[in-house]
Order: C-alpha cells, then structure tokens, then sequence
C-alpha cells in the first residue's frame, strides 16, 4: 500500500508539472501508458477484451473519466495535498450512493466520522475563498462524487468480470476521448516531455495493482488508512517542489478529512 501510494503520489506530480498541455491530453497520455500493461496481460491470459457485463463497464469507465478529468483540473488550482484530501472523500459518496441503490446499511456511528471529514472539508473551503479557491475545491468534490458512482458500479459489476477487463475498458474509453477532445489544442512532446507523459500510466497502472495486491494479502481495517499516506507524499513534495503553501487550518482541515474517512474504514470492516 505504501509503494501504491507513492505511485499515486508521483503521478499527481507529474500531471501538475505538466502546465503546457491540456488536461485531455494529459488523460490521452495517463490512459495509453496503462493500455500498454492491460491488453497484452489480458491477451497473454487468453481473457476476454469484451468481457461480460458491458453496460456496466462502459458506465464505469464513463463516470471514470469525468472523475479523471475534473481531478486533474482540480490540482492546478489547488495545492495538491487539499486536492487529494478532497478526492478521498469519495467513500462516503460511495456509502450514500450503496445506501440508495444497493440498499446496504449504514452504522450510526458512520454517520459522526463522516461529519468529522466533512468538517475538514469547510475548514479548507472556508479559510482561502478566493475565486482559484473554491473552483479547485469544487472540481475536486465534483470528481469525488463521481468517484463514489464508480465504486458503485464496480459493486454492481461484482466478480462477473476480471479486474483487469475493467480497468482496460476505463483506460481504452479515456484515451479515445482523451484524445478526440485533445486534437484541437494538442501540443507536441518534446524531449524529456514523451517520458513524463509516457510515465503517467506506468505510475497509474503500479498504483492500482499495489493497491489490489496489499488489499488481498492484508486485513481491509488495518491496510486500508496506509493509502491516505498519499495526502502526507503529496503535500511533502508539493512544498518543496512546487513550493505550495499549507497554512496550519489547510492542515488541520486535511487531518479531519483523514481522520474520518480512516475511523470510518476501521469501523466498517469490524
């Protein structure tokens, strides 16, 4: 989980350095890297490119790429710490969403940690309202809804497909847009440019197959807080290489956000 979240952590870097492209050139580029691992892993294990439920795919990977999208947009507004802090917010949408749809139910208690995140939330809406401001927080929140829809249809989705069926359709689907909405700005690579786009998906694609892995060899409750040790990379390196500011309420209101969402994870699974 930890090299997950270094992954996550460098690929957040990289698409903020990234100032001259646009943001669907950057998701051309994020998803084509990560098609060069998942198409010859599905072809070499004879799976199915298809797969099974394809509507739900499709759906998955649509509500995925505007998730992607509004995320990056997010942090070239934002310090990338607050953007990554709001993003997790995203299970407790997810919880909401499954309260509805699937009909699962919620503990009380879940109720008070997801008041707590959300009290980190306003913290870091309410101290710094400036215009570049509230944009970076609501794309990051908007893409976090999002976020909460894709776990759902992956719930939806269940063991019917392989993981790796799913996250080839997502990647396949981004680059393809990505790249239509790309053409009209789209700015050529030079030099050590092609590396660092070319990265983005060798960094996206380790993330999530660490992450996989540490979720199958280890328990959910005690795994599970280790991936907010992105928000604590991202700020670090944020300040040093970006040289971002992180006043002590941005830090307090991003300790809430953790908290929660971390005493929530453990409190589920027990």
């Amino acid at each position: 989980m930890i090299i997950s979240a270094l992954a996550f952590t460098f690929l957040n870097v990289f698409v903020k350095s990234l100032n001259n492209f646009s943001v669907y050139q950057i998701v051309f580029f994020r998803a084509l890297g990560s098609l060069f691992f998942t198409i010859p892993f599905l072809l070499k294990n004879k799976i199915s490119l298809l797969g099974n439920k394809k509507g739900l795919m499709i759906m998955r990977s649509v509500v995925g790429l505007i998730s992607m999208v509004l995320f990056f947009m997010s942090i070239k507004y934002i310090a990338m710490g607050t953007a990554v802090s709001l993003r997790y917010i995203a299970p407790i949408f997810a919880t909401i969403f499954a309260l509805f749809i699937l009909k699962e139910k919620i503990k009380p208690i879940q109720w008070l940690f997801f008041g707590i995140a959300f009290a980190g939330v306003l913290i870091l809406k309410g101290f710094d309202d400036t215009e570049i401001q509230i944009t970076g927080v609501v794309l990051a929140l908007t893409s976090a809804v999002f976020a909460g829809l894709v776990y759902i249809t992956i719930r939806k989705i269940g063991d019917a497909d392989h993981p790796v069926v799913i996250v080839n359709y997502f990647m396949f689907i981004s680059a393809v847009i990505g790249g239509l909405l790309s053409i009209s700005n789209w700015v050529n690579p030079v030099g050590k440019e092609w590396l660092v786009l070319l990265s983005l998906g060798v960094f996206g694609y380790f993330a999530q197959l660490y992450m996989t892995k540490a979720m199958q060899v280890g328990e959910t409750n005690q795994i599970a807080p280790l991936k907010y040790l992105e928000v604590i990379f991202t700020m670090i390196i944020g300040l040093f290489w970006f040289g971002e500011i992180y006043t002590i309420w941005t830090v307090f209101g991003i300790l809430l956000i953790v908290l929660g969402l971390t005493l929530n994870v453990v409190t589920k699974k027990k």
